[in-house]
């Protein structure tokens, strides 16, 4: 299995360093000035590291041969991110089926823009509360169909996966929550998938102007 990653983009600061050029990214970037320019980051979430995104533009920029593309919208969507949010694909399932009533046959599904922004309306409707404890319930009701047990002491794994599913969902709600405000943008993308198949505002970045 492998993340889906999800980042809350401030539309504002990506929409500033998109309108600047290489050269001024790569200046800007090099002299640390960005730096006081990033967009605070929320404290319940991680997100990545300033110096540790300079570092993927500036190399970027060695060797580009043009203007700004793919991977660097996809560099600079991570400069611009306050938060970041991820889950094994698989899991995914177990989080997202049971508040849209709606079985998925593939984790492909959850590259989607529409499958979130359906979350988003659901939990709505919800409160952080009763959705960690229907996803945990109905995660219990998919192992006794299975016939797997539910005692800890035939499975140690029980309580701290539990544990995990419950601080998982409870964050999940807070995100998508955070993600309501309207200068922020959802990023989608996976482990290993290529900058130009993760989705901004519902389009491709490949697809994206900049």
């Amino acid at each position: 299995m492998v993340d889906v990653i999800l980042r809350l983009v401030d539309s504002t600061a990506l929409d500033r360093l998109r309108s600047m050029s290489v050269d001024q990214l790569v200046l800007a970037f090099e002299s640390g000035r960005l730096g006081e320019e990033r967009p605070a980051g929320d404290p319940r979430f991680h997100r990545g590291f300033g110096v540790d995104i300079e570092g993927d533009f500036l190399e970027w920029a060695d060797a580009a041969d043009g203007g700004l593309d793919a991977a660097a919208s996809l560099i600079l969507c991570d400069w611009a991110s306050i938060a970041e949010w991820r889950c094994w694909d698989g899991r995914l399932f177990l989080y997202v089926e049971p508040i849209l009533d709606e079985k998925f046959d593939d984790v492909e599904v959850f590259g989607s823009a529409e499958v979130w922004q359906r979350l988003a309306l659901a939990l709505g409707r919800s409160d952080r509360e009763s959705y960690s404890e229907s996803v945990v319930l109905d995660w219990m009701e998919r192992r006794q169909e299975l016939g797997e047990t539910l005692n800890p002491d035939e499975d140690p794994r029980i309580l701290p996966t539990m544990e995990s599913h419950r601080a998982l969902t409870e964050s999940l709600y807070d995100f998508i929550e955070l993600s309501r405000d309207e200068g922020l943008t959802l990023l989608i993308g996976r482990e290993y998938l290529p900058a130009q198949d993760w989705v901004l505002d519902g389009a491709r970045l490949s697809e994206v102007e900049v």
